[in-house]
């Protein structure tokens, strides 16, 4: 198992950052708010997990490893393969999702794409006993319940457009452009496809 790459950033594109480790350029997919934090030309450190299928090896990496124990947690339940987990963990953070499964949250769970009310259910009662409790307690586990849903996503994308090379001015202008496919989004506006919306619009402009 690969648990985690380290060196610098050479490419970054809306799902994938490849990192250069020993002159090889590993392709790894992550989500929005992890490739926010990244920038070309900068070491940077994953936590990764490798999955493997008959046709394919697929990096998938995280900024900690409580975010891959979380993802791999994910995968023990029925129906969850590697890409709705990453959708998860894309909408919630790790501590969010444990909030969501350990008080019975239906809503914060059909806020990802792909999970409906009985697959909200199901999940919640597969999950509640496998990612255990949140680690925050307290006033903070009560700052979380109230923000138990995802971060402002006009924030995560202008993170991203910017560590992408954009100017803050351009990142801006994407930000409006796509607010309101984001407004009329049912449930949370999801940045990954937000992302890729914003960056259609920015290479028309150029």
């Amino acid at each position: 198992m690969i648990a985690f790459v380290s060196g610098p950033v050479a490419a970054l594109s809306p799902n994938t950052a490849v990192i250069e480790v020993g002159g090889v350029g590993m392709a790894v997919q992550c989500t929005p708010d992890t490739l926010s934090a990244l920038r070309v030309g900068q070491e940077a450190r994953l936590a990764t997990s490798l999955v493997v299928r008959e046709d394919s090896l697929t990096l998938y990496g995280f900024a900690d490893d409580d975010e891959r124990q979380v993802f791999e947690l994910l995968q023990t339940a029925s129906g969850v393969g590697p890409r709705l987990a990453q959708a998860m963990l894309a909408v919630h953070r790790p501590d969010a999702l444990r909030l969501a499964v350990s008080t019975g949250d239906e809503k914060a769970l059909t806020a990802v794409p792909g999970i409906g009310k009985k697959g909200a259910q199901k999940l919640l009662l597969e999950l509640k006993d496998r990612l255990g409790a949140p680690l925050g307690t307290g006033a903070h586990l009560a700052a979380q319940r109230a923000a138990a849903g995802p971060a402002p996503w006009q924030d995560q994308l202008h993170t991203a457009l910017v560590g992408l090379g954009y100017a803050p001015r351009e990142a801006d202008e994407a930000v409006t452009a796509v607010t309101p496919q984001a407004e009329a989004a049912e449930g949370a506006p999801q940045v990954g496809l937000l992302l890729k919306a914003a960056l259609q619009t920015l290479n028309r402009t150029r």
